[in-house]
């Protein structure tokens, strides 16, 4: 039974059982249950913009709407199709013209021997400007790889991996011959 078949009057402060028109008017769209809010947070502009100018920047930094950088939010919507709600699928698709991104456009994900390789790199290069391992736990390591600045997050890693000390192979071991 609803709360109509019962007479049992909405409280005050209480939202009605079906969407209000309110909300309805100020965001369309908006799903409290299941979506992440940065999502609807960037999806709103997203919108507004699309309805006033047409389409969605292909790529970071060409239009920030609100604080969000749209082309980044879209690039991400396409690259991460699989993992939307297919309502959002839908929103997307039909509202701002976006598909997913084909598969030759998805950057390929690092496999654990990449993510090794390049932790301990990182590893290293700290190891041989401080002279030592003690890394706080919040470091950002900045590497330079192919011409391009990439964030390790060594301290995060390092503690990680003194943690399960015993799990690592024997190669794995003595690819961190350096004091802890």
């Amino acid at each position: 039974m609803n709360r109509q078949e019962k007479n049992v009057p909405v409280a005050a402060g209480e939202l009605s059982e079906s969407p209000p028109e309110a909300v309805e008017a100020i965001a369309p769209g908006w799903c409290p249950l299941g979506w992440d809010v940065a999502w609807q947070r960037c999806s709103r502009p997203a919108h507004n913009h699309v309805k006033a100018s047409g389409t969605l920047p292909e790529a970071g930094g060409e239009l920030i709407a609100q604080g969000e950088d749209l082309g980044v939010w879209a690039a991400a919507q396409r690259q991460g199709w699989e993992r939307l709600k297919p309502a959002q699928q839908w929103l997307l698709q039909t509202t701002l013209g976006l598909e997913p991104a084909p598969a030759e456009e998805k950057p390929a994900r690092p496999n654990r021997e990449d993510k090794w390789r390049l932790n301990t790199a990182a590893a290293r290069q700290f190891h041989t400007r401080e002279s030592h391992l003690t890394v706080p736990r919040k470091h950002v390591e900045r590497m330079d790889i192919d011409c391009e600045a990439v964030d390790i997050k060594l301290g995060t890693w390092l503690d990680n991996t003194r943690r399960r000390a015993n799990k690592p192979t024997p190669q794995r071991r003595n690819d961190l011959d350096m004091r802890w």
